[in-house]
């Protein structure tokens, strides 16, 4: 199988690592048969033969674009806690969420990916290969998963919210399903990151995103250190526009990351008082009085006027102010990897436009 090359900001600081994770390949057993041989020649012939022989080899190692196995240990649990064997050698994986899918393309490792969720091929489709096979990542087909007898199946916590086991069946046929539950930190974050990195040969690379993600964090909060009490704004997160019909406002209580990044910018998070995933009535909303409203809203059109016109809202601060931000990265804000950090940074910008004017994208992303 042809070679991914890394993306631009790895290949600066990596040579090169050869993919390996999952599966007993055709192309496994290619280089067992090899290696086999050719120890059996070395046997017989001279040292000085056997050592010209081993430097050959290595040189071959080194630019071979079969799959090899990591010098590091692989994973032996999931993120569940669940226990699974990964294959030393990888060429198919399933990923069956947007926030893994976009890490593995970002790993260099798209060619690789043989089926993934319907949300996946919605966002990232155009760096997958053409026509593969997408399934609910709520109900998947599992039979059709099956049949693709791939190495690895990544899988999302939300895919359990009925709590069954909906790849119960892929299990038992052998195939290693690797859960990495819904992160409520940033911190988990880093650990899915490099733990996809690990189980498919690529940790070195995982390792150098998470430090560049814990980097730029560690940079937000010097300049969040910068703010005075006094003048800390009270930020509400809303994940849909109140209607009519539809008047319960959607937010993030403590114990997400989203929370976190808002008190990491410096500022107060509006329903810090509830756990996980909040919501609140129009009047409480209204009652909180926030400075600063940050929507990720991309269901109503001119969401950020329509909220703007919302009766009973014209002396809350942040519409008063104007301060009723559209998140361009809404998509990289709900999907759990190393991109929560360019949201990051732009909910920074809307909310202390001085304090994080310099503050730069470490990922530079393109909004989809």
């Amino acid at each position: 199988m042809k070679k991914k090359l890394l993306s631009t900001m790895l290949a600066a600081t990596l040579s090169f690592t050869m993919l390996a994770g999952c599966g007993s390949s055709d192309s496994g057993k290619e280089n067992a048969g090899s290696n086999e041989a050719s120890q059996s020649a070395s046997e017989e012939t001279s040292s000085e033969t056997e050592g010209n022989e081993a430097e050959t080899a290595e040189d071959e190692t080194k630019t071979s674009s079969d799959l090899v196995v990591p010098e590091y240990d692989l994973p032996t649990q999931d993120l569940a806690g669940n226990d699974i064997v990964v294959p030393e050698e990888i060429d198919a994986i399933v990923s069956m969420s947007p926030s893994s899918t976009r890490l593995l393309v970002d790993l260099g490792l798209a060619d690789y990916i043989v089926a993934c969720d319907t949300y996946s091929f919605e966002y990232y489709g155009a760096d997958l290969t053409a026509d593969i096979p997408q399934y609910d990542m709520m109900a998947p087909d599992q039979e059709a998963i099956v049949a693709l007898n791939p190495d690895i199946v990544f899988t999302t916590g939300m895919s359990y919210a009925t709590g069954t086991d909906v790849y119960a069946s892929v299990r038992e046929a052998g195939i290693c399903v690797a859960d990495i539950p819904s992160a409520a930190s940033l911190a988990e974050i880093g650990e899915s990151i490099t733990f996809i990195g690990a189980c498919t040969g690529t940790y070195e690379e995982a390792e150098i995103i998470v430090e560049e993600m814990n980097a730029t964090i560690e940079e937000i909060a010097e300049l969040a250190a910068t703010i005075d009490e006094a003048d800390k704004k009270t930020v509400l997160y809303e994940t849909n526009t109140p209607t009519p019909d539809y008047p319960t406002i959607y937010s993030a209580g403590s114990g997400t990351y989203i929370a976190e990044m808002i008190e990491a910018v410096g500022a107060i998070n509006a329903t810090a008082d509830q756990e996980g995933w909040a919501s609140l009535t129009e009047e409480d909303a209204i009652a909180v009085n926030p400075d600063v409203i940050i929507s990720t809203d991309m269901y109503t059109p001119d969401a950020v006027d329509t909220h703007l016109a919302l009766s009973g809202w014209e002396n809350v601060t942040a519409v008063v102010n104007g301060d009723v931000y559209l998140m361009e990265l809404s998509n990289e804000i709900n999907q759990p990897n190393q991109h929560v950090v360019s949201a990051m940074v732009e909910m920074a910008k809307y909310i202390y436009p001085e304090v994080f004017a310099d503050l730069e994208d470490p990922f530079a992303v393109v909004t989809r």
